[in-house]
């Protein structure tokens, strides 16, 4: 909106314009150039603000679509970045599946026993029990008591339901679990139990085992009493040794254990199938007909 002083202005610009235009029309005498000369002169002010008027208003508009532009190529771009943490996301599971599934296929190139690779389709971490389910069962070969191991060998637990297409699995740290575990150093024996949330307890080892913090545990796989052999084969990792408990006056020293598979991240795991663990298979009675 024009001030009243460019009110003014413009009226004695139209007035002036007026005049000019009736000079030129009548005469082209040198006073009447001389007149035009004058009302130019006072004309030029006036028509200099009317320009910068009419660059502002342009300017005004250009910045206004420039605007417009940039919030557009913003939302462009941050609708971009979003795709590319969705990717990124996707690689990095890839990459994790990945690297589960080729440490189960090393595993198993390395066993002596016939195993099926299972993938993880729930899982059951309470204050009450440790449990997973598999996507595999009966119809891949899998049994109640098979031995169930993840990544490097890590003992995960032990199969107690099967189903045509599943089975679940009792996790080591479940407080239903035992293992006879051996210490790889100083091949002291202990029974490991589980005690969900809290670390593992590997308890009955001598006293005369020197018990190492770090040192590794393994399955002992020898027979927990005549006859009836260890439901685990003998070597699978169960953990490391993060404490000992050692009293002077006691035959026996308690170890506290950090599993070896991390069981909230556990994606795949491999069934042992043709491992025969704890009571042998009962013998045919011999025939009476002769």
């Amino acid at each position: 909106m024009l001030s009243t002083r460019g009110r003014r202005q413009a009226t004695l610009y139209l007035g002036l314009l007026i005049v000019t235009i009736l000079l030129l029309a009548f005469s082209a005498s040198a006073p009447v150039t001389e007149v035009r000369s004058a009302v130019g002169f006072a004309m030029a002010p006036i028509q200099n603000v009317l320009r910068q008027g009419g660059q502002t208003i342009s300017s005004l508009f250009a910045t206004l679509g420039e605007i417009d532009r940039l919030r557009q190529e913003n939302q462009q771009l941050t609708t971009h970045l979003d795709e590319l943490a969705t990717q990124n996301r996707s690689l990095e599971s890839l990459q994790s599946q990945n690297k589960q599934l080729t440490d189960l296929l090393q595993v198993r190139s390395s066993l002596a026993y016939e195993s099926t690779a299972a993938e993880v389709i729930s899982r059951r971490i309470t204050d009450q029990e440790h449990v997973i389910s598999l996507d595999r069962g009966a119809n891949f070969g899998i049994e109640v008591n098979d031995p169930v191991i993840g990544g490097g060998g890590a003992l995960v637990g032990q199969v107690v339901e099967v189903g045509p297409n599943y089975s679940r699995v009792l996790l080591i740290t479940d407080t239903r679990m035992n293992v006879v575990g051996l210490l790889e150093s100083s091949r002291g024996v202990g029974t490991v139990h589980g005690r969900l949330e809290r670390p593992l307890e590997m308890d009955g080892i001598s006293a005369a085992n020197s018990v190492g913090l770090g040192e590794a545990v393994v399955t002992a796989g020898i027979e927990l009493s005549e006859d009836i052999r260890s439901p685990y084969p003998k070597g699978l990792l169960i953990g490391t040794v993060a404490d000992v408990q050692r009293s002077p006056d006691q035959l026996f020293q308690t170890a506290l254990l950090t599993p070896a598979a991390n069981f909230e991240t556990l994606e795949y795991v491999l069934v042992i199938t043709n491992y025969q663990g704890g009571l042998p298979p009962i013998s045919p009675q011999p025939s009476n007909t002769p």
